[in-house]
Formats: structure tokens, sequence, C-alpha cells
């Protein structure tokens, strides 16, 4: 029997520019939407959390890509679901280049607006401007250990 493989992707983040919208000599739309999500860690000489950028390539197609375009902006949160592309090709002067994008099946937008235009984001949910993170240090903390009797032989 043959493996099975999964390319899944999903991600939340906040757009760093305005979608890009094209039509293409088919009649098909494309959308370009570049999102940033922050990875947060604790900076090991300060031990201070940090948030750590992470930039991705988005490509949406058709009518949900052309109602990216109208309805997002810059600032605006996002949450997308899709599959990695790899490609590759050669510039004019010969140099090989490569890229992994994420052509997204869905694209949801979170937050309204009003929020990005006034820098609210994300709105009161808990999570930090620019972060899907939740800034209470307690949600970093081990779990407790639970000791139930009888529950030894489960094994999870």
């Amino acid at each position: 029997m043959a493996a099975t493989n999964i390319n899944r992707v999903v991600l939340t983040g906040n757009l760093t520019a305005d979608p890009e919208l094209r039509s293409l000599p088919s009649g098909n739309s494309v959308c370009k939407l570049r999102v940033a999500c922050n990875t947060r860690r604790k900076n090991a000489s300060t031990g201070e959390w940090e948030d750590k950028p992470n930039y991705f390539d988005v490509t949406v197609w058709g009518a949900q890509g052309e109602n990216a375009a109208r309805y997002l902006a810059k600032g605006r949160p996002v949450a997308v679901d899709g599959r990695l592309e790899w490609r590759e090709w050669e510039t004019q002067e010969g140099a090989k280049r490569q890229a992994i994008d994420i052509i997204a099946d869905s694209v949801q937008f979170l937050g309204s607006r009003d929020e990005a235009s006034s820098g609210g984001g994300f709105g009161g949910n808990g999570a930090s401007k620019g972060s899907d993170i939740p800034v209470d240090e307690r949600d970093f903390q081990p779990a407790p250990v639970a000791g139930g009797a009888g529950d030894d032989d489960i094994p999870f």
C-alpha cells in the first residue's frame, strides 16, 4: 500500500502589503498576498519574550482572490488554509531561483476594516497586536500532571 502524502497549511497573520490582483489572458484572476506570522520565543540572554516574524507568499485564485483584493488591505489579520507549492525558475542572467508559496483554498478575513485602520488588529481577544500568541505567560507553563486511580494503563 502506498503512503498517503499530506500537504496542508493553516496559518493566521497580518498582511504586510495591499493585495495584488491580476487577470490572466485565460480570464482567470489571481491575487498575491504577503502574510506575516509571528513566532514567540524567549530570549536566552534577557529572559524576555520576543516576536520573530515569518513571511509567507500566498496565492488566491478566482472569485476568492477578487474578494481578497476588494476587501483586504495592509495590516488586516487573515486566516489561510491551503497547501505548499514549490517552484523554480531561471533568471535572465541564468541564475537558478526557487521559492515555496502557499496556494490558498480559503482565506478568512479576521477583524474588521476599522480595527485594521485604527491599529486594533485583534480586537481584544487576548492576543498581542501583531501576534496570534497570547501574552499571558501562564499559557507557557507546563500542564499539571493529573493523578487518577486506575488510569495508569490508558495510553493518553
